[in-house]
Order: C-alpha cells, then structure tokens, then sequence
C-alpha cells in the first residue's frame, strides 16, 4: 500500500525498462515535457535492467521513488536471458503494482464506432492466488476474490460508465465458478446506487465472441483479472493491435502506473525503429488521471493520430523512425496549441 508522502507538485517516475523501452520512454518523456513543464520527473530502474544493475527486478529506491510520486510511467520490461530464470523482470511489475494497490486496470480500445474501456480488476484471482506442487506431482493456481475486492473495481466501473455511455457488462463465469457468483452479486447489489447505468450479465466465452464480432456493442467491460488480460488483449486487436494499446492501473488515493500493453521488443531493440504510439497513448492517460488535464490529453491523443498518419513506422508499413514519429507529433501538438508555457 502506498504510504510515502505526496509531492506537493505533480511528480512522475518514468521506469525506461528493457528492450525498446528506453526508446519509446524517451518520447514519451520529450512529449510530457513539451505538454506539462511544470510537472517534475524522474527515471529509476525497472526490469531486467533493474536485475543486472541491482540483482532485484524492483529495487527498494524505485519502490520508494514510485510511492513518493503523483504517477509512474513505465515502459516494457522483459528479457529473453530472463525467461527461465528463478529472477525475472515481471516479478518486479507484479510487485510494484501490489505494492502501490494499483487494482484498477482500464485498456481503452478505440478505432471507428468501437469506444471499449475494459476495466479490469488487477491484484487479485490466479494470479495472485495461492499457488504450489502437491507431493504428487500436481501443480495448482488458486483464484481467490473477497468481496471487497470486487466492491471496489465494480464500483469505480460503475463510476466510469456514468461518464460515458452509461452501459456497463460485467463478465464472469458464474455457471461455473464460486468465485463469479460471488462477483456477479456483489455487481447486483451495487446496481441500484446508479440508476443511470443499464447493467448486464455476460459468460466470458460468450464475451470473447461478442467482442470479436461486434464489439461495437460494449460501453465499460468489467471483470477479473485473467478473463480482462485475456479480453482486453482480444479487444486491442479489434481496434488495430497491441502495438497501439495503452493502458492504466489505478489505485486509491496512490500513485497509478501508466504503461503501453505491448513487450519490449528485443528483436527490434536500438535500432530506432520502435513504434512509441501506445507509450504516448498511455502518457495521455496519465495527463487525464492522475493530473487531472483532459484537455492536454486530449491534445496529445490527436497528435499521436495525426502522426501516425504524417510518420507511421514500419510495423505500420512507413519507414519513419522512432524519433522521427515522436517529432510528428510533438509538431502536432504546437500546431495544436497544446503545448504549454506554464
């Protein structure tokens, strides 16, 4: 749980990470610049470059760095020399986001008449379940969720779909699991606090199929935390890929983390040609909440579609660089206006 003291001016932690992430956090950074100057940052390490450095995928000074600040903005992490290594790269993401209580995950996905937000629940179920080897050879992951858990992600989805379209679909697998009843009415009895928002019930499998033959139908998705890593990945390549896809995890009152859902790309690391757009996407999430600046995210999620269109990099078919499509939209943004004198 975030304990640290909060800056009295906005403060971001930008974790560069491993791969391509330095490259597209350098964009990102150079655009938050350019939008916010007043805002403060500074870089710790994350990930693999965290473990050769300190032996620790999360080091006690970024863990306290991350606490102390407004946001984290972090970049892929993960290293094929890591794979099968008793230490690895997300030990240190899984950590720093139960450390910080960032339970609210939310993976907008947007392209033509699809406006999705998956708002998925983060610290809890398999993931973070009980988990071991019996003495005969059996393996177990236990999906565990206590009411309050779901208390908390189902009503700030609620909140969510207010200021949307006012549609919320809570998806689960109650004909199966204890847990998914439990989760289903812990969702019913939240209900009558919003009468503004229509609320249905959908299977999971039944959900895969909805969104990938019309996700136009979806307003705010709600649901655990393996079925929205697996539908909120679903969702992004209805709506051009998970190279685009951004991504927040909120917490309470604590620093949340912002962060693109792609990898990091070691195939492709230092030779400049890494597409920033999601890590850009994901710092217009952090403008919108966590220093509360619509306006300026606004501003920079046009600037990256408008870039995409003058500079797209070669996973879209351009042959523009990396720092080339960064420029793009950082000229966007002056034409916009968007850049601030503050």
């Amino acid at each position: 749980m975030p304990t640290a003291s909060r800056p009295a001016t906005p403060h971001v932690v930008i974790l560069p990470g491993d791969g391509i992430g330095p490259e597209v956090a350098r964009e990102a950074r150079l655009a938050l610049e350019l939008v916010a100057p007043d805002v403060s940052l500074e870089e710790q390490l994350l990930g693999g470059a965290a473990i050769r450095a300190t032996g620790n995928p999360l080091p006690d000074e970024t863990l306290e760095a991350c606490r102390r600040a407004t946001a984290v903005l972090k970049a892929p992490i993960g290293e094929p020399q890591f794979d099968a290594a008793d230490i690895r790269p997300e030990q240190g993401m899984l950590r720093l986001r139960a450390e910080l209580d960032a339970y609210a995950n939310l993976r907008p996905a947007v392209q033509g008449p699809v406006d999705v937000l998956i708002v998925r629940e983060l610290i809890g179920g398999l993931y973070f379940g009980a988990r071991g080897v019996r003495e005969d050879g059996t393996v177990f992951d236990t999906c565990e969720y206590h009411p309050r858990q779901v208390e908390r992600i189902a009503r700030r989805a609620f909140a969510l779909a207010q200021g949307r379209r006012g549609h919320l679909t809570s998806v689960d697998k109650a004909n199966v699991l204890d847990t998914s009843r439990m989760w289903r009415r812990v969702v019913d009895g939240l209900a009558p606090e919003f009468p503004d928002v229509r609320v249905e019930h959908m299977l999971v499998d039944n959900a895969a199929m909805q969104l990938a033959t019309t996700p136009e139908q979806f307003d705010v998705i709600v649901t655990e935390n393996m079925f929205g890593d697996i539908l909120s990945d679903l969702a992004a390549a209805v709506t051009g890929g998970l190279g685009l896809a951004p991504s927040a995890s909120l917490a309470d009152g604590g620093p949340g983390i912002f962060e693109p859902v792609h990898g990091s790309a070691p195939d492709i690391a230092g030779r400049g040609i890494a597409n920033p757009a999601a890590m850009l996407r994901s710092t217009a999430l952090l403008l919108e909440h966590a220093l509360g600046r619509p306006e300026e995210a606004d501003a920079l999620y046009r600037a990256v579609n408008a870039g995409l269109e003058l500079a797209p990099t070669p996973d879209l078919g351009g042959t523009a660089s990396t720092a080339e499509l960064g420029q793009a939209i950082r000229a966007q943004l002056a034409v916009d206006g968007a850049a601030s004198s503050a």
